[in-house]
């Protein structure tokens, strides 16, 4: 049977090794190396489905698994006929797994072998994730490529107590293989877990790989450690990962992470940064963060970004979008929201071309010059 989705291979930069391609979905295809918004409850905070399409370009969002089971409840969904009819979205969807989540309860739940025992963050509500009710969750939100469930460990973690989990993670991994029942409509990926001990990753990937599953992830990492460890993982993690696959970066979102991520051969990168720090009255632009809340920008009658095509910039000052943000009035958050994720969209674009023209590793020192970041 022909897994749900596939990998082309359209180009690798002759400079970095980046790959361009194409991730065929049952949803549409996807053109990558790719920003992912994440919608985390079905929705991208404050946006609607037609603006992410006209307005930011998304090709594919996010839905979080542990939030939707959580409410309205992944029996819901599959009511109203799946995530994409539940949310009008009619272009590729992924849902992760949950296990992020449900570790970051440190204190509200219990990990066995069978799976994890936690309590709701909404109510204090007992519940159990497994492999297999994993399985049956994603299913039930009906996403074309769904998480294989992972024990996501904090950094710093002891080697033993990485091992240990990567190891379970594995063997979960062939529990959610073998629960998996929607395969020629869903790709299930796995997610190459170890911490920082190369050793572990290595017999992560390999493991898995022996499963051959439709895609990989790399879980782990830009969990809080130094940008040094974060690059030395990743650079030696991504070439473990089958050429012939999507390769995943998980919870990734700032632009230098993304630029180094496509240089060591990602495909697929997701995080909900652009609307958490639009939230905040914070700007991506070209030239570096503008922090638009501040007092400077009070007389601004610029755009937030002069080299941005977006809606925003188009038709909006920073003065305006401050007295916005400072005023907590709702459209402040999605002016701001529409730009971010435009930018990083628009930056995943020009990385597509400048691999397309071998000259990705030169574009990167022009970008970090122009945004202000420090070798």
């Amino acid at each position: 049977m022909k897994p749900a989705v596939t990998y082309e291979l359209l180009h690798e930069c002759k400079q970095t090794g980046a790959r361009r391609g194409v991730v065929h979905t049952p949803h549409g295809d996807i053109q990558t190396p790719v920003f992912m918004p994440v919608g985390t409850q079905a929705t991208v905070k404050s946006m609607t489905p037609e603006e992410l399409k006209e307005m930011v370009g998304a090709q594919i969002i996010l839905s979080n698994t542990y939030h939707l089971y959580l409410r309205p409840g992944n029996k819901i969904v599959k009511e109203a006929g799946g995530l994409h009819k539940f949310m009008n979205w009619d272009r590729p969807i992924l849902t992760d797994c949950g296990g992020f989540q449900v570790f970051s309860l440190s204190d509200l739940r219990t990990i066995s072998e069978d799976g994890v025992e936690f309590k709701s963050h909404l109510d204090g509500s007992k519940h159990f994730f497994s492999p297999e009710s994993v399985m049956e969750i994603e299913e039930d939100l009906g996403a074309d490529i769904i998480m294989s469930f992972d024990e996501c460990c904090p950094y710093p973690s002891t080697y033993e107590y990485t091992k240990n989990s990567m190891e379970r993670t594995t063997r979960w991994a062939k529990r959610c293989k073998a629960a998996h029942k929607t395969v020629d409509k869903q790709a299930l990926f796995g997610i190459i877990q170890g911490g920082f001990y190369k050793d572990l990753r290595e017999q992560s990937a390999k493991d898995l790989i022996e499963l051959d599953l439709p895609g990989y992830a790399i879980g782990g990492i830009s969990v809080g450690e130094p940008k040094e460890e974060f690059l030395d993982i990743l650079r030696y993690t991504a070439p473990l990962m089958p050429k012939d696959k999507p390769r995943y970066l998980m919870g990734v979102g700032t632009p230098d992470y993304l630029i180094e991520a496509a240089i060591a051969g990602i495909d697929m990168c997701d995080c909900v940064l652009p609307t958490r720090i639009a939230r905040n009255g914070t700007a991506m632009t070209w030239s570096g963060k503008v922090v638009v809340r501040n007092a400077t920008y009070e007389r601004d009658w610029g755009p937030l970004d002069p080299e941005c095509d977006c809606y925003t910039c188009k038709n909006y000052t920073r003065a305006y979008i401050r007295h916005l943000i400072k005023a907590n009035e709702i459209l402040g958050v999605r002016l701001l929201s529409i730009h971010n994720l435009r930018f990083l969209t628009k930056l995943m674009e020009r990385v597509k071309i400048e691999i397309e023209r071998d000259n990705l590793g030169t574009f990167k020192e022009e970008f970090y010059r122009k945004y202000g970041y420090t070798r």
